[in-house]
C-alpha cells in the first residue's frame, strides 16, 4: 500500500468531523466551546480512535513505527492509552518529505504549506477541504475569543506564502465576518500609512513587530494610542506579561495571544480570551495536549512544567500523533472556556535554551527582567561567544528614546545584577542607540551563536 492509497476505516469508527455552516450570527460561540470537561474527553476518545486507525491504515511510516513498538490502534481503549504510542517530531516529517506522510490521495489535497527549512529539510503540511474549513473555524474562534467582532477591519501583517500564519489568519478572519487587509510582513512605512488610512480595529502580527510598528508611527509623528486599533492578536513567538503591558499601554488596546504550529495546522490551535487574558485555551475538540518531561519523556500532571506534546483529532490529510513541539509550558484548568484546558505562557523552547556555564537561560527570562527597567527598551539580542575557552553571553539592548545614555547604562548594570540574582549567571551588556538593532517582520531571532567565530 502506498502513502497515497486509502484503506477503509473500520465501520464502527466514523469520520469525526464535518464542517458546519457558518452561523447567521458570526459572533456566536461554537457549541463545542461550551462543552464540559466530560463532554470534551468523550469526544476526544472517539476522535482519537479514528485518528489512530486513519494514520495506521493510510501512512506506511506510522504503521512501521507502531509495528516496531509493538502497538496497534486497537490497543487504544481509554484516553490514557495514548501513552502507549511513540512520540514523533520534525524528523518524522522530514524523513517522509515531501508527501509520504499524507493519509489521503493527492487529488483530495487543496493546500500545501512548508517550513522555511533554515535548520534542515523543510517540513511539508497539506490540507483537504475539510482541513481548511476546520482551520478557518478555529482561527475565527480564537479571534472572537480575543475580542474581534464580525464587521471589524483586520490588518493582517503575518507573512503570506508557504508560512502558515498569513493565509491561516486571513481565512479565519473572513470566516468570522471581517474585512481583511492582506498586508503581509515588512514595509513598515507602508504599514503605518495603510493603518492610518484604512482605520482597522484589529492587527494580526508578532508581538515584536507590533513594537517595531510603534517606532514607525513615531517616525511619522503619530502617537500609536491615536490609531484606530482596538485589538491585537499576537503570536508566532513567545512573549511575556511585561511585553503585553508594554504593548497595551503603547497602543491603548487589548492584546491577546494566539498559538499554533505549522505541523499541527497553523495558527488557531489555541487562543486567549480577552475577558481573562490568562493564557491560551487549547481547542481540545480538535487537539489533545500532553505535557512531558523533555528528558525522560514521562507524561506530567496538569500544573507541572515541561514540553508540550500535541495530537490532532480531526486532521484528514496529515494526522499528527504525539508530536513533540519543544515548547515549554504547563496546563491548567479552563476559565473562560471551562471544558478546554489552558496553556500557561511559553517560557521558551527546549531547543532555544542557552546553557551558560551550567545555567539554563531562556530569552523570555531576560525580556521579563528588562521590561521592569524603565530606561531599557524591549529590543535586544543575545550573542554567545567563546573568546577564552569559556562561553560568554552578551546582551545588546537599546535604550529608550527618553533615557539618557548614562541612565541606560545604569539600567544595564541593574539588568546584569538582576540576571545574576534571579537566573544565576553573569553576562556582559552593550547599550545600543534607539532603532539600531535589527527589527523582524516575522518570527524574531533573539539568539546569535558566534562561538565558531570566536
Amino acid at each position: 500500500m502506498t502513502s497515497n492509497s486509502v484503506a477503509p476505516i473500520a465501520h464502527n469508527i466514523p469520520q469525526p468531523w464535518t464542517p458546519p455552516a457558518p452561523p447567521a450570527d458570526r459572533n456566536q460561540l461554537d457549541a463545542e466551546e461550551l462543552y464540559s470537561r466530560q463532554e470534551i474527553e468523550r469526544l476526544q476518545f472517539e476522535r482519537l480512535r479514528w485518528t489512530l486507525h486513519h494514520a495506521y491504515n493510510n501512512v506506511p511510516a506510522y504503521r512501521e513505527l507502531y509495528d516496531e513498538h509493538g502497538v496497534h490502534p486497537n490497543d487504544f481503549q481509554k484516553l490514557d492509552d495514548l501513552q502507549l504510542f511513540p512520540y514523533i517530531d520534525k524528523e518524522f516529517l522530514r524523513e517522509n518529505y515531501p508527501f509520504k506522510a499524507l493519509a489521503v490521495p493527492m487529488d483530495e489535497i487543496r493546500r500545501i504549506h512548508a517550513s522555511s527549512g533554515t535548520t534542515g529539510q523543510p517540513t511539508v503540511v497539506a490540507y483537504t477541504e475539510n482541513d481548511i474549513e476546520m482551520w478557518a473555524s478555529l482561527v475565527a474562534r480564537s479571534m472572537r475569543a480575543a475580542g474581534v467582532k464580525a464587521g471589524y477591519k483586520v490588518h493582517n501583517a503575518y507573512g503570506y506564502g508557504l508560512f502558515t500564519g498569513g493565509l491561516g489568519a486571513h481565512y479565519g478572519a473572513e470566516r468570522l465576518g471581517c474585512a481583511v487587509v492582506p498586508m503581509s510582513g515588512g514595509q513598515t512605512d507602508k504599514q503605518v500609512q495603510i493603518i492610518t488610512d484604512f482605520q482597522p480595529e484589529v492587527i494580526l502580527c508578532t508581538p515584536t513587530y507590533l513594537l517595531a510598528l510603534a517606532d514607525g508611527f513615531a517616525k511619522a509623528g503619530i502617537n500609536p494610542r491615536d490609531t484606530s486599533l482596538k485589538v491585537a492578536v499576537l503570536g508566532a513567538e513567545p512573549w511575556t506579561e511585561g511585553m503585553r503591558k508594554e504593548i497595551e499601554e503603547l497602543y491603548d488596546l487589548k492584546a491577546c495571544d494566539i498559538y499554533g504550529l505549522s505541523e499541527l495546522m497553523g495558527p488557531g490551535v489555541a487562543g486567549e480570551a480577552v475577558e481573562t487574558q490568562d493564557g491560551c485555551h487549547i481547542w481540545e475538540d480538535h487537539f489533545r495536549p500532553e505535557i512531558i518531561d523533555p528528558i525522560s519523556g514521562n507524561v506530567l500532571a496538569d500544573g507541572e512544567s515541561g514540553e508540550l506534546v500535541f495530537t490532532t483529532l480531526t486532521r484528514e490529510a496529515l494526522p499528527i500523533i504525539r508530536f513533540r513541539t519543544h515548547d515549554l509550558t504547563s496546563l491548567s484548568e479552563g476559565t473562560a472556556r471551562p471544558g478546554h484546558r489552558r496553556m500557561n505562557r511559553i517560557t521558551g523552547r527546549s531547543d532555544d535554551m542557552i546553557i551558560l556555564r551550567g545555567v539554563n537561560i531562556f530569552p523570555t527570562q531576560i525580556e521579563e527582567i528588562a521590561l521592569e527597567i524603565e530606561t531599557l527598551s524591549p529590543h535586544f539580542t543575545l550573542e554567545i561567544t567563546r573568546p577564552h575557552r569559556m562561553d560568554e553571553l552578551t546582551i545588546k539592548i537599546e535604550r529608550r528614546e527618553n533615557a539618557t545614555t548614562e541612565a541606560a547604562e545604569a539600567g544595564g548594570r541593574e539588568l546584569l545584577a538582576q540576571i545574576k540574582t534571579r537566573i544565576g549567571c553573569s553576562c556582559k551588556i552593550e547599550i545600543a542607540e534607539p532603532n539600531t538593532l535589527a527589527r523582524s517582520s516575522g518570527k524574531l531571532r533573539r539568539i546569535y551563536d558566534l562561538r565558531e567565530q570566536s
